[in-house]
C-alpha cells in the first residue's frame, strides 16, 4: 500500500516535472523564435504612395493635374526579384472626344500596371512593366478590358528594360516597347500597320548630395530600327526627355518626408514643366 502510493506519487511528480520541463522548453523556444524575428530585418510586401502635381515619364506628361500614386510588391529576402503593382489616379479630368456621338467628356487619369525585376548584381538589372493606363477607354466609346492589348485602342503595352550602372550614382537604362504596344506602329500606305518596337535610351547620374539633399541630370532619346515613327516622336528618333531632379528630405516633427522636384524638357514637342512629388509612405 504504502509503496503503491509512492510509486504513484513518483509517477505523478514525474508527469509533472515533465510537463513543467516542456511547458519551459516550449517557452525558451517561443522566445528565442521572438528574439530571432525581431532582429529579422526581411520584409517581404512594401506599400508606398505619392503625391505629385502632375505625372511625367519619359519626356511625356501622362496626366498634367494633380495625381496620387501608390505601389504594392513584394521582395524576395535575398532582395533579387521583385514584383508589384503601381496605380495611379488623379483629382482632377481631362477632356475627351467620344468617336461615336462627337461630345466631349470628362475622364479622370486611370492606371494599374504590373511590374517585376530582377538584380543580378548591385550594378545590373533586368526589367518587364505592363502599362495599363486606362484613361478616358470608355469616355471615347471603346470597350474596357484590362487585358486588352490591342494596338489600335491605346492603352496597354509591354516594355522591357536594361539597367547599368556605370558607377554608383550614374545609371544607363535601354527600354523597348515590344511588339508594337499601344499606337506604337506606323500605317503604311496599303494601310496595313508595321509595329515600331520603340527604343529609349535614358542616361542619369547623381551630380552632387549632403546629408538630405541631392542633385540629378538626365538625358533620354528614343528611335526605332524598323520605322521612323516611334513611340515617344512623330517622326524620326530624337531625344525627348533632358531635365534634373532635386531631391530633399524634409524632417517635421519625428518624421521625415521626401521631397522631389524634376525639371524636365522636350524639346521635339517643345514642352517644358516642373513636377512636384512628396513621398507620404
Amino acid at each position: 500500500m504504502g509503496i503503491s502510493f509512492l510509486k504513484g506519487n513518483n509517477i505523478g511528480s514525474n508527469r509533472i516535472l515533465i510537463s513543467l520541463g516542456l511547458i519551459m522548453l516550449f517557452t525558451m523556444n517561443s522566445a528565442l523564435a521572438q528574439k530571432a524575428y525581431s532582429h529579422d530585418e526581411y520584409v517581404p510586401f512594401r506599400v508606398n504612395a505619392h503625391l505629385k502635381n502632375m505625372h511625367i515619364w519619359h519626356g511625356s506628361v501622362v496626366h498634367p493635374g494633380a495625381v496620387i500614386a501608390t505601389s504594392l510588391e513584394y521582395n524576395t529576402r535575398d532582395s533579387k526579384f521583385t514584383f508589384g503593382l503601381w496605380g495611379g489616379a488623379s483629382f482632377s479630368s481631362v477632356d475627351v472626344l467620344h468617336k461615336n456621338t462627337g461630345d466631349i467628356e470628362s475622364a479622370y487619369y486611370k492606371e494599374l500596371s504590373i511590374y517585376t525585376k530582377y538584380r543580378f548584381s548591385d550594378r545590373f538589372f533586368l526589367e518587364a512593366v505592363s502599362h495599363n493606363n486606362y484613361t478616358g477607354v470608355e469616355e471615347r466609346g471603346d470597350d474596357l478590358y484590362y487585358f486588352s492589348y490591342d494596338k489600335t485602342q491605346g492603352y496597354n503595352f509591354v516594355d522591357i528594360s536594361f539597367g547599368y550602372h556605370i558607377t554608383p550614382n550614374t545609371l544607363m537604362y535601354l527600354a523597348t516597347v515590344v511588339g508594337g504596344g499601344s499606337h506604337d506602329y506606323e500605317i503604311q500606305d496599303d494601310g496595313t500597320f508595321i509595329n515600331s518596337w520603340t527604343h529609349y535610351f535614358e542616361v542619369s547620374s547623381k551630380i552632387w548630395k549632403n546629408q538630405n539633399s541631392s542633385l540629378s541630370l538626365f538625358v533620354g532619346g528614343a528611335w526605332s530600327f524598323i520605322t521612323d515613327k516611334t513611340f515617344y516622336t512623330e517622326d524620326a528618333g530624337n531625344i525627348v526627355n533632358v531635365g534634373f531632379t532635386f531631391s530633399k528630405d524634409v524632417s517635421m516633427i519625428n518624421y521625415r518626408l521626401p521631397v522631389e522636384v524634376t525639371a524636365m524638357w522636350n524639346p521635339e514637342q517643345e514642352k517644358a514643366v516642373l513636377q512636384f512629388a512628396v513621398t507620404i509612405l
